[in-house]
């Protein structure tokens, strides 16, 4: 459906009859309807009775489980949200609307980037695998140079560029080794290999191109060490396109990660019967099982194999948890030294990453529950800071952006209603302090703000707690007592900046400004009065759509109110981690 629809809006757009006539607007909003008709499909197939147990599609490259369809529905939702609540430039003169010119390409690119997401959350192979990731990646590296006239985005996106190809480097390297070695792309071939070979260096072959692809995939969702370009390319990239940087990709790319890593521990499952102190926990098992002879023949020949599947289980294991500990630890104390929003949200995603390794690692039924409830809060809660910081960059920036609208950045098609913006001249927020007093000016938007924040900080009864609480749990019933520790005390320091930009928002008023070196040349310090005047001036203003407004306060209460009705969320995540073990 995807596919298809980015094909029409192609021919759509090369028509000079239907590019001039049709506002860009349209397009978004179109590009949105495709995503919740996708959505609606996607629905339909859970209702297909052997999809618990997978259903393999062309010759196998793709496979469509449960939790690859439930995801993939949560991922187009999200994307026809933030299409949905694109702003709109608003002539209050003659009371029309019209939308920034190059809205066009960003949602066909969106499109491509979200159909790579989709592809790669149902991957069974390693061609489908590669060529899933590239068409997620390229669509996010062009996403990052979309606004040409920014020197600030382009840069951001060749460093993504540059680093983004890297680890497609290791993700090809890897898959190039396990075939080299096996002789096979296909998932389940290789797993089933794995399960029965008692070849040392086939298994390390095949080892050693996983944890390959393992660091490709940690470099793209800015795991700590692996994570340099991401406060840079979050900081220079528009917000709008930071949105899809921090939610979409990695959405996907940790699906991938769980469904790979489950698997692979699965044909080690007997790793909790067998352990290095040899017989005694084989004994006990036999006698527990009451087995016959067959059963027994078939637990000591597993038992042959079992050192061999636990010394792979364990060191991919021990990579999740030490880039976890490394990421939260990275994530919170450079944190605390950012003065520019985006660069701190940036290094709070990396400590996010952090908290949902240690659940991917643990490998249980409760940690993989845990691992997707924080997905899922994760998402929304950084969703609705996004949306609300553009919100407020809009408000903020009216009148910097009337006044470049002298210098015929704004224009009309003498041929057609369609009107166009360079959506470049629109500043972002980029610094913590244009934050001061918004709780006075905005204060709707400011407590929604700061609602948000104090979940990401982990404060009850807020979502985020709740999150944080069920994989500190699972890691604690799992042994891991030390890396809890520490999330708990990185979640007490992390608290201390998302409290700074809360402070901040109720700092003193607008005529209080203390302009230090940090922000004497900043221009978005400005006088609420010249607002005023150059909106009523110029007749153009930058509103958000009702849907923007909606969405920010639907969002809020699901994160403020969410102990009132846990279940909806709550059932559907220990539905999809029992479906990985049973299924």
């Amino acid at each position: 459906m995807i596919f298809i629809s980015i094909l029409i809006l192609l021919v759509a757009k090369a028509l000079p009859s239907l590019n001039y006539n049709i506002s860009s607007i349209y397009f978004t909003r179109i590009s949105s309807i495709i995503f919740i008709y996708s959505g609606i499909l996607t629905l339909n197939s859970l209702y297909i009775q052997s999809i618990g147990s997978g259903i393999g599609i062309y010759s196998g490259l793709f496979q469509i489980t449960q939790i690859s369809q439930v995801i993939e529905l949560f991922l187009l939702l999200i994307g026809s949200l933030i299409l949905i609540s694109w702003p709109l430039l608003k002539n209050t003169k003659t009371n029309t609307s019209f939308s920034i010119s190059q809205s066009t390409d960003y949602s066909i690119i969106v499109l491509f980037s979200t159909l790579g997401s989709c592809l790669l959350i149902t991957s069974s192979d390693l061609i489908s695998l590669y060529l899933s990731i590239e068409l997620q990646s390229f669509g996010l590296y062009v996403l990052s140079t979309l606004y040409r006239d920014s020197e600030s985005s382009t840069s951001a996106g060749l460093k993504y560029f540059l680093l983004g190809g890297l680890s497609s480097c290791l993700i090809l390297l890897g898959s190039g080794l396990i075939y080299s070695y096996t002789g096979l792309t296909q998932f389940e071939s290789i797993y089933s290999l794995i399960s029965v070979s008692e070849i040392n260096y086939l298994i390390h072959g095949i080892l050693l191109g996983l944890l390959l692809i393992i660091v490709g995939f940690l470099i793209k969702i800015a795991a700590a060490p692996l994570h340099n370009w991401s406060p840079d390319v979050y900081d220079d990239t528009p917000t709008i396109v930071t949105i899809w940087l921090t939610i979409m990709p990695k959405i996907s790319i940790l699906i991938l990660l769980l469904e790979l890593y489950t698997q692979i521990s699965s044909i080690g499952s007997l790793d909790l019967i067998i352990n290095t102190n040899g017989y005694a926990e084989l004994l006990k098992t036999i006698t527990s099982l009451n087995s016959n002879t067959q059963d027994l023949k078939e637990i000591v020949n597993l038992s042959i194999l079992s050192p061999l599947q636990s010394s792979n289980t364990n060191i991919i294991k021990n990579l999740f948890l030490l880039i976890s500990i490394i990421s939260l630890l990275i994530g919170t104390i450079v944190g605390l030294a950012q003065t520019r929003i985006k660069r701190l949200l940036a290094y709070s995603t990396i400590s996010h990453i952090g908290f949902m390794l240690l659940a991917l690692s643990i490998n249980t039924e409760q940690s993989i529950d845990s691992l997707l409830f924080y997905l899922i809060q994760y998402t929304i809660t950084n969703l609705n800071i996004f949306l609300i910081i553009i919100g407020l960059s809009y408000i903020i920036n009216n009148s910097n952006t009337n006044s470049n609208l002298n210098s015929n950045s704004f224009s009309l098609n003498k041929h057609s209603n369609k009107q166009n913006f360079n959506f470049s001249l629109i500043k972002d927020i980029r610094y913590i302090s244009e934050l001061k007093s918004q709780f006075f000016l905005n204060p709707l938007l400011s407590l929604s703000l700061g609602l948000c924040l104090f979940s990401m900080a982990g404060i009850p009864p807020l979502i985020g707690f709740f999150s944080k609480q069920f994989v500190l749990y699972s890691a604690v019933q799992s042994g891991y007592n030390f890396i809890s520790v520490v999330a708990i005390l990185v979640s007490v320091v992390s608290a201390s900046y998302y409290l700074k930009i809360i402070k901040v928002l109720h700092s003193d008023t607008p005529n209080d400004y203390d302009f230090n070196e940090e922000n004497k040349n900043n221009l978005f310090y400005l006088n609420l009065k010249k607002i005023d005047s150059d909106l009523n001036k110029e007749n153009v203003d930058i509103m958000l759509t009702n849907f923007h407004s909606f969405l920010i306060s639907s969002l809020t209460l699901s994160i403020l109110l969410f102990i009132f009705k846990p279940s909806l969320i709550l059932n559907s995540t220990q539905l999809l981690s029992l479906s990985l073990f049973y299924f």
